[in-house]
């Protein structure tokens, strides 16, 4: 249903959850205390690789107090979040892959015992050659993290073409190369990993869990613990951030159930930041190269994109995420010929998965520095060379993604204008500089993880006959406000306020299926799901009434608590008496609604990943100032304008943007997952810097509504696409500040002064990787594009 005349939608209500929040009454995972709950601790590896030897837990079962002890042996089923992933075990097997990987886990009566019986388990490693770099990975004297004996370590590869690249790169008046790199980071969620889990004297597990996907989580308990699913409910609580770090299963839940069925008491688990750390699940490091043509307008001709991840030790979402860094290239701008080569090798790291924007912000990094470059060969505006390439709304891309509504030419307006780019770009003082990026991002993967043709969203309605209406989903409100979007469908739909409504929440018992917080679908399927339920809602009110005034359907309206005839509001009948006459005339008033996304992958190998129902953009332009001597960077302005489609709460709308932002900034500036060996430098927030309130600039936010044709009422995402030209604007505008290139993130005032010692010396002023593995992505899968493909 796309935009119209709305009472609730468009206006800046504030979250339907907001007064628990904000008093403090709001149950997270680690304020849970079941009485006679037990401590959960878990017993972390401290070597990057080595055989486990032997384990002794004999004194740490003894002490007293301590209640259970169990180690890899007892949970012995492999499990991951993808079928092609199922490499990990809840606490290591034979193996220890990464420093901190948990070995043994004990429940005690308290903290304290938990830690000494931890100090009573003997661990005995054989340790075994290190792999931790990419370098190290491609040795194939290195021995292999997964498997046996020596080899690479690849954990997957993609090589597809679409269209003719050889051709693109012959017609272009000029090409370019490029290497960047893209350091990993963590997501520093202010709320650390937590989860309650207890086992009823007949035998039902339940688990409370700070998790963005309650039903994978509900998939991996069932087959690891070896349990019917109907005997195990998960219950998402709220989550103190998420931004990705929540979308696995966890060592600590399976543990935490395992633990309450071998003691018949709960058992709680809340992870120290060091612990979440080394948890981790956040961005790849991402080795990129990338050559583009070019006409003398400069118009693509070609790109040809290869990445290299470093994917850390478990397959987690990784086998996504290679594609993911060469999928959406061709969502923002129309590339006519396009190959993309990728790798994912295992190293002896913390396993990285999603993080906010999920593979795409450093791909869309490497493509806005290069495109500011080009341009400046071409003499070219930044601005132009972009207009020029950008994507058209309803149009089809080259690697068969279907593009509905954009308004990436209207965000690119908006920045400019509003920031007086074409004033200040190349004219600012020495020091001062401004640049521009763009971006696009899914609302919503276009398959479920598990291929089935079950809904992948669903959302069930019930109306008791006082009028009061309970909404059921299993969407899980990680902090981005999906319940109160859910809650604002709803009320638009029946004529109500969202404050009205009863929201249940994230329960596998209670709600029905939704397949989680990940990849910015919650608002588009959801919300679809939501809207038809309330749809069916509405039209058993509408009918009812209809009949009681003598009115034709087509002629009543729903708004303001009343059923009437349009117009004339008084000439109905109260919400109640509405809901009386519909249950009289139909039965109970409980519908349901769901939401299947459309068949839209391509003919190949891969082409489920990218593709969306429908796709957001994002125009950004920082303006900052650089000290040449320190490499100190003040970002001092950031202006954002966001494709949205419909914004269905204007004021949650722009904090999702402005979170991005924020986001955005800290991993361009501040953030990095660095290691010594395979031992984290710093996993504390001490020693891990993410920007502060003192390090936030003003920040500008522009909502364009395009009204998506498939969105509920017109919406579309807004969680993640934010982030991902602010990376890139800000590398643009530190080279128009002081004229050097830093190509890799993040970018460190160390960085910046050794880039304007190099332009000193009459060297490029450029800081980044010198080139890429000389490595064989194997036979290239040639796509032909899509029917009906138009290249520009």
């Amino acid at each position: 249903m796309s935009a119209g005349n709305h009472t609730v939608v468009g206006r800046r209500l504030p979250r339907v959850d907001a007064l628990q929040q904000t008093t403090g009454q709001t149950q997270f995972a680690d304020d849970l205390n079941p009485p006679g709950a037990l401590v959960g601790r878990q017993l972390r590896s401290t070597h990057a690789h080595a055989a486990i030897t032997s384990i002794d837990t004999v004194e740490a079962a003894a002490l007293p107090g301590v209640k259970a002890v169990i180690t890899g042996a007892d949970l012995p089923i492999t499990y991951g979040i993808l079928p092609v992933s199922q490499d990990e075990h809840a606490l290591a097997l034979h193996r220890v892959r990464h420093v901190g990987e948990p070995v043994a886990a004990v429940a005690a009566i308290d903290a304290e015992t938990a830690e000494r019986a931890l100090a009573l388990i003997h661990v005995k490693y054989e340790p075994l050659t290190e792999v931790v770099t990419l370098d190290q990975a491609l040795d194939p004297d290195r021995p292999l993290i997964h498997g046996e004996g020596d080899g690479q370590n690849v954990h997957r590869t993609a090589a597809l073409e679409f269209g003719d690249v050889a051709e693109g790169f012959a017609a272009a008046g000029h090409v370019r190369e490029d290497v960047y790199f893209f350091g990993g980071n963590t997501h520093a969620a202010l709320e650390t990993h937590a989860a309650v889990a207890s086992c009823s004297p007949e035998g039902k597990v339940t688990l409370w869990s700070a998790t963005q996907v309650p039903h994978y989580v509900h998939r991996a308990l069932a087959k690891v613990l070896d349990i019917p699913a109907g005997r195990i409910r998960v219950i998402a609580t709220p989550n103190g951030g998420g931004f990705g770090g929540k979308t696995d299963p966890f060592s600590h839940e399976l543990v935490a159930a395992k633990l309450a069925m071998i003691t018949g008491r709960p058992v709680k688990f809340n992870l120290s930041r060091e612990d979440v750390f080394y948890a981790h699940r956040g961005r790849h490091p991402v080795l990129m190269w990338v050559k583009t043509g070019f006409e003398s307008d400069g118009r693509i001709t070609a790109m040809h994109f290869k990445s290299f991840l470093d994917g850390g030790a478990f397959g987690s979402y990784g086998t996504a995420s290679l594609y993911y860094t060469g999928a959406l290239q061709t969502s923002t701008y129309r590339i006519p010929n396009y190959c993309f080569e990728g790798m994912r090798v295992f190293t002896n790291k913390p396993a990285c998965g999603p993080k906010r924007g999920h593979g795409t912000p450093q791909a869309r990094f490497a493509i806005e520095s290069q495109l500011d470059k080009a341009a400046a060969d071409l003499g070219i505006d930044p601005v132009a060379i972009r207009v020029r390439n950008a994507v058209e709304p309803f149009s089809t891309t080259v690697n068969h993604l279907r593009i509905t509504s954009c308004a990436l030419n209207e965000c690119i307006d908006a920045v400019v204008e509003q920031s007086g780019f074409h004033q200040k770009h190349g004219q600012l003082p020495e020091g001062r500089g401004v640049g521009l990026a763009l971006g696009c991002y899914m609302s919503g993967a276009g398959l479920p993880i598990y291929f089935n043709k079950m809904p992948q969203s669903e959302v069930q309605l019930k109306v008791d006959r006082g009028g009061g209406v309970t909404v059921y989903s299993g969407a899980t409100d990680i902090g981005q406000g999906s319940t109160s979007m859910l809650a604002t469908v709803v009320a638009e739909c029946l004529g109500l306020e969202p404050a009205e409504l009863t929201m249940i929440t994230a329960d596998t018992d209670l709600t029905p299926v939704d397949l989680g917080s990940y990849s910015s679908r919650v608002t588009f399927m959801a919300g679809n799901a939501a809207l038809e339920a309330a749809t069916k809602v509405r039209t058993r009110l509408v009918e009812a009434v209809a009949a009681k005034l003598e009115a034709a359907v087509e002629d009543l309206e729903v708004a303001n608590g009343r059923v009437g005839v349009l117009g004339d509001p008084e000439s109905g009948v109260s919400w109640t008496e509405a809901v009386v006459l519909a249950t009289a005339a139909t039965g109970p008033l409980v519908e349901s609604g769901s939401y299947t996304a459309p068949k839209l992958a391509g003919p190949y190998k891969g082409a489920g990943v990218g593709i969306s129902p429908a796709y957001s953009y994002s125009a950004c332009v920082v303006e900052l100032e650089v000290d040449a001597d320190t490499g100190m960077v003040d970002v001092d302005r950031v202006w954002i304008a966001h494709d949205i489609g419909k914004a269905l709460n204007p004021l949650l709308c722009e904090g999702q943007v402005e979170g991005g932002v924020y986001m955005g900034l800290g991993e361009v500036l501040f953030e990095e997952q660095a290691f010594r060996d395979g031992l984290h430098r710093g996993p504390s927030l001490l020693d891990y810097k993410i920007p502060t309130s003192l390090e936030t600039p003003t920040v500008h936010t522009t909502l364009i509504e395009s009204d998506d044709p498939e969105g509920p009422y017109g919406a579309k995402e807004v969680g993640q696409g934010p982030l991902l030209p602010v990376i890139p604007a800000v590398a643009n505008a530190i080279h128009d500040a002081l004229g050097v290139h830093i190509d890799e993130v993040p970018i460190t005032p160390d960085k910046i002064v050794a880039a304007m010692r190099d332009a000193a010396r009459g060297g490029s002023g450029r800081v980044g990787p010198k080139g890429v593995p000389d490595f064989d992505f194997g036979e290239l899968i040639r796509v032909e594009p899509p029917e009906g493909f138009v290249a520009p």
